[in-house]
């Protein structure tokens, strides 16, 4: 099945307009993360205590923030969970304060404000500052590795130079997913850095198929300028890349509509990603990989290297 059935749209002439896209979002995005408060770490990062509370009547976040509020805690996060009488309350860690007598508090705000909601703590959990502290570390330091291991394994399959065009991508990809929640001023927890890695495998999925048809054409079309072999690829892998970001975003963003508030953070990292990952698949990728031979290299090169392996 084919959407496109024979497209003809010259990508690499479009490729520096596109640059200059990548770059603005990019300076915006890094930008964004020296404001005060930014980003905006969770729990999991910044230490603290995570109620969930099951109540037996309806009930509002509105109610429930404006018992908190009662003991200064009415900048809490609170967030539906599970059942629509389900909330999950994110507390941030005081000093001098104890999990559980924050819990306490937290449950002595409530009922003192709300007596006629009748309610059960279902789960306390807590995370201190300095295991958020170490779990941010661990973070950054996940996505680090799956990028070297990327490298290496694109530079034993194809070519170097393939190999930091696609590495370049998946940077642009995830500094602009997470520039755009610290524009926002989303929440970054453990499930938005699951979303990150996860937007590099998407990613690199796209990039590898158009890659893959680079290779293959580099041995077809021996007359033809590396530009042109380039653009063919982008147009021939066109089809399946849209097929497959659209049906992957509808699910992601039906998660994200409906998946809860929970669940809310991840989803709409993902729809980021898919956006900004298949623009990068066939505006960033395949484009440096071009500039890079136009400047150091040649189309025969590439050719050889490729025989070779």
């Amino acid at each position: 099945m084919q959407f496109f059935q024979t497209p003809h749209i010259d990508f690499v002439a479009r490729r520096k307009i596109a640059y200059v896209i990548s770059a603005s979002l990019l300076i915006i995005g890094i930008g964004s993360l020296f404001i005060p408060g930014r980003p905006n770490y969770g729990i999991d990062f910044k230490g603290g205590t995570s109620i969930v509370l099951r109540f037996e009547k309806t009930i509002t976040a509105g109610k429930i923030r404006d018992a908190l509020s009662t003991i200064g805690l009415g900048s809490s996060e609170i967030k539906r969970f599970g059942t629509k009488n389900e909330f999950l309350i994110y507390v941030e860690q005081q000093k001098g304060t104890s999990a559980s007598d924050m819990a306490e508090k937290v449950e002595g705000a409530i009922t003192k404000t709300l007596p006629d909601d009748s309610y059960e703590i279902r789960k306390v959990d807590t995370v201190g500052p300095k295991i958020g502290e170490e779990l941010r570390k661990a973070a950054v330091l996940a996505v680090l590795i799956a990028l070297l291991l990327i490298l290496i394994y694109i530079g034993w399959r194809f070519e170097f130079v393939f190999a930091v065009g696609a590495i370049i991508a998946l940077f642009h990809d995830v500094m602009i997913t997470f520039g755009i929640f610290s524009i926002l001023n989303f929440e970054i927890s453990l499930k938005e850095i699951a979303a990150f890695l996860t937007i590099v495998g998407y990613s690199l999925n796209d990039t590898i198929v158009v890659y893959d048809r680079i290779r293959e054409n580099l041995k077809v079309m021996r007359s033809e300028s590396l530009a042109t072999i380039i653009n063919t690829s982008i147009n021939q892998s066109l089809s399946r890349t849209i097929i497959t970001s659209m049906t992957t975003f509808f699910v992601v963003f039906v998660l994200f509509l409906f998946g809860g508030e929970v669940i809310h953070g991840f989803a709409f990292a993902m729809c980021v990603g898919i956006i900004v990952g298949t623009y990068s698949s066939i505006f960033v990728a395949s484009a440096l990989v071009l500039d890079w031979q136009t400047r150091h290299g040649d189309k025969e090169h590439l050719r050889m290297a490729h025989k070779k392996k």
